[in-house]
This record gives structure tokens, C-alpha cells and sequence, in this order.
């Protein structure tokens, strides 16, 4: 057994040069080391250095070694801890199994409904009878190229047969009164939007470790309301008229809006058109079915002498309205993480848009109150003077003066 001077000489010797070894040069010092002071050398430089007599006795195995490892390897090929795929060989298939869509959506499957962090995974599969931590779950999810990710908006549903049939006839309808000179906008109603001091998503530059303060609960306030903006987007001018309504969303509230838009603006650009084609969805207050939505541009049509085409998107193709990505999206991305408090803040947040591109848009506040569920009779359609178009007449028609 080494005395106690020799042991701390040692330990001085291996704390200078402990930063410039890497694994094998320690163990291969401490094996010179071991060997230098000869019977109860491993023990002594273990007590010295802390490393194991195992580790020592493998360095001098190394040191006999005709066939030494090349500088660049720590260890041997295959040395060290097998991986857990090594040793449980269906780890990766349970694991897969947790996970996998098609296995997702079975009644049995107890993570069905659950949140699949790696610490849940890796409890399940301790459940099964598997040795494996978070971490390791985390490694091998990788390995499966297996990442986190959101949802994305990709899948339309059933496509109508004659979809790309009446994209091709609004492109067209567009043009063509854009070589005439005459209006063609994009309608449609923008998300309604709670007013008060609440949480809108989005994130805001402010002071660091300083966020606004809102409310809770996203109770509306019965004062404050709701306010309804409807959108009119000049395609050729890029500009856009919004109408923010406070009462609801009505055809009457939309055509509304449409006629506000050409009292302000369309009129100046466009005095001397006979002509206004109109693009919208199928749905909501400019639907296609709607009734009331065609009685009101037919009175709209008999004072200003226009002619109204209209030409609607098919059903579940309304991300393709161009007032959409022109407008709506440029809007909500102005006023993103900032709370709605009051009718002024919506009103400014919109006159504010604006886009590399040039996009200019006006905002006006609708007071008028209108009434929901307003009934047209057959008697009432029949007035109507309505040209409806060969090809789909449903989403393509006109509506003449009386």
C-alpha cells in the first residue's frame, strides 16, 4: 500500500493535466502511473485520481496491446452501453405503435385522447414492460423523423366538380371588365370581433417583462358588443372600403356596405361605368340562396341604374376570395396582440393597414341597426329583374334596373 505523500503527489500530477487528456489519454496516464509504482499501484491511483480500478486496468491492457486503438477512437467498436434498441429489439415498434396516425385512431389505444409528451410515452412504455426514459424517447423519436408540428389548412373537402370551371369564368368576367374600365371588387364579412379588454392573439413590441394587462375570462361586455366589418376590395385600384357594422350581419348590412363603398370611392374612380361585377362566397350574408342578398342590389340597381353582376365562389372555396389575402390578412396582422377596447381602437387599426404594395384602406362605422331573419316572399324574388348566366345561373347572374 502507497503512503499518503505519494497518493497527493499523484492527485497533484493528474489535476495539471486533467484538462489535456481526453478518455483514453487519462486512463492510459493512469496506467503508466500504476504500473510505475508497482504492487498496490491501481489502488493508489484510483484514490488519487477517482477513476475506477477498471478503468485503470483497461489502460494497461491497452499498453500490451500489438494492435492499439487509432488516435482518433476513445474505444473499441461495439464498447460502451448498448442502446435500448439493441437490448429491447420491439422498442421502436411499441413506441411507433403509440404514435402512429393509423393506430391513433383505435378505441383502445389509451394515449387516445391524451397529450403524447415523451414523459407520458415513456410511462406507457414502462407499462408494457420496457426500461426507457423521457430522454430516450425524445432520441428515438427523432431517429423515426418523428417532429412536433401543428395543424395546417391544406384539405378542401369535397371539391365541386365544376370548380375549376367557375375559378376560370370569374378570372375571366374580372378581366374583362377591367379592359372596359368598370369596378370589379371582393366582398365578404370579416371574423366578428368582441370589444373590450381582452386577449387578442398575436404578439406586440413593448417594454421587456411589461405585457399588456388584459382580462381573464373573455366574457363579452354587454355595452361594449360586437362589431361586424365587411370588407370591399377594389381589385384593380388596391384599395378596400370596410364598413364596421355594431348590429348583425344581414345582406341588407352587406349591400349596405357596397353601396357605401361606391357612394365614397367606387363613383369617383369609375363615374361613367354602366356596369359592377361583384365576387363573393356562397355563403353567409352574400350567399348565393339568399334571398334578401338579391332583393337588396335590386333596389340598389334601380337608384344607381347599374348593372350588378354577381359571381360567387363555389361552397368551401372561400380562401380564394381575393379580399381574403389582400385585405382580411393584412388587417388582422396589424392589430395582432393588441386588445379591441373600444369601436376607435378597431377603427384606427384598420384605416392603418397598409402594404408594401400599396393597399389603402378607408373605414366608416355603420350605426344603422338591422334586423335578423327578414323574410322574402316569391312575390318579392319574382320582382326581381335577374339574367341569370348559362353556365351555373346559381353563381352567376345579373340584376338589371326595374
Amino acid at each position: 500500500m502507497q503512503d499518503a505523500a505519494t497518493i497527493e503527489a499523484i492527485r497533484e500530477k493528474y489535476m495539471v493535466l486533467l484538462d489535456d487528456l481526453d478518455e483514453r489519454g487519462r486512463r492510459r496516464w493512469a496506467a503508466v502511473e500504476s504500473r510505475a509504482l508497482g504492487h498496490g499501484g491501481i489502488t493508489a491511483v484510483a484514490l488519487a485520481t477517482g477513476l475506477s480500478d477498471r478503468t485503470i486496468r483497461t489502460g494497461l491492457k491497452e499498453l500490451d496491446d500489438p494492435d492499439p486503438l487509432p488516435g482518433s477512437r476513445q474505444r473499441r467498436s461495439g464498447g460502451g452501453r448498448k442502446s435500448h434498441t439493441v437490448t429491447q429489439p420491439d422498442l421502436r415498434d411499441a413506441l411507433n405503435g403509440l404514435i402512429e396516425p393509423t393506430v391513433r385512431g383505435s378505441p383502445m389505444n389509451p394515449l387516445r385522447w391524451t397529450i403524447k409528451s415523451t414523459y407520458r410515452l415513456a410511462s406507457e412504455l414502462k407499462k408494457q414492460g420496457y426500461k426507457v426514459s423521457a430522454t430516450s424517447v425524445r432520441r428515438l423519436l427523432i431517429e423515426m423523423k418523428y417532429s412536433l408540428q401543428g395543424n395546417r389548412k391544406t384539405r378542401e373537402g369535397r371539391q365541386h366538380p365544376d370548380r375549376d370551371g367557375q375559378f376560370h369564368h370569374i378570372s375571366n368576367r374580372v378581366k374583362a371588365r377591367q379592359r372596359r374600365g368598370e369596378p370589379a371588387i371582393s366582398v365578404d364579412t370579416k371574423k366578428k370581433e368582441t370589444l373590450g379588454n381582452l386577449k387578442n392573439p398575436g404578439k406586440t413590441y413593448r417594454p421587456q417583462g411589461v405585457p399588456q394587462q388584459v382580462k381573464t375570462h373573455d366574457f363579452p361586455d354587454p355595452e361594449l358588443g360586437k362589431i361586424v366589418p365587411y370588407g370591399v376590395y377594389d381589385i384593380q385600384g388596391n384599395e378596400a372600403g370596410v364598413s364596421v357594422g355594431i348590429s348583425r350581419d344581414t345582406a341588407e348590412f352587406a349591400v349596405g356596405a357596397i353601396r357605401r363603398w361606391w357612394e365614397k370611392l367606387g363613383r369617383k374612380r369609375y363615374g361613367s361605368a354602366k356596369r359592377l361585377l361583384v365576387t363573393a362566397d356562397s355563403g353567409g350574408s352574400n350567399s348565393s340562396r339568399c334571398r334578401l342578398w338579391k332583393v337588396e342590389l335590386q333596389r340598389w340597381a334601380d337608384q344607381t341604374g347599374l348593372i350588378i353582376e354577381v359571381c360567387h365562389y363555389p361552397p368551401g372555396m372561400s380562401k380564394w376570395n381575393k379580399i381574403e389575402h389582400r385585405l382580411f390578412c393584412h388587417i388582422t396582422r396589424n392589430w395582432q396582440g393588441v386588445p379591441l377596447e373600444t369601436l376607435e381602437v378597431v377603427v384606427e387599426s384598420i384605416a392603418a393597414t397598409t402594404t408594401e404594395t400599396g393597399l389603402e384602406v378607408h373605414v366608416w362605422v355603420d350605426e344603422n341597426s338591422y334586423e335578423k331573419g327578414r323574410k322574402v316572399s316569391d312575390e318579392k324574388l319574382a320582382e326581381c329583374n335577374i339574367k341569370r348566366n348559362e353556365f351555373h345561373g346559381e353563381w352567376n347572374y345579373e340584376i338589371h334596373p326595374s
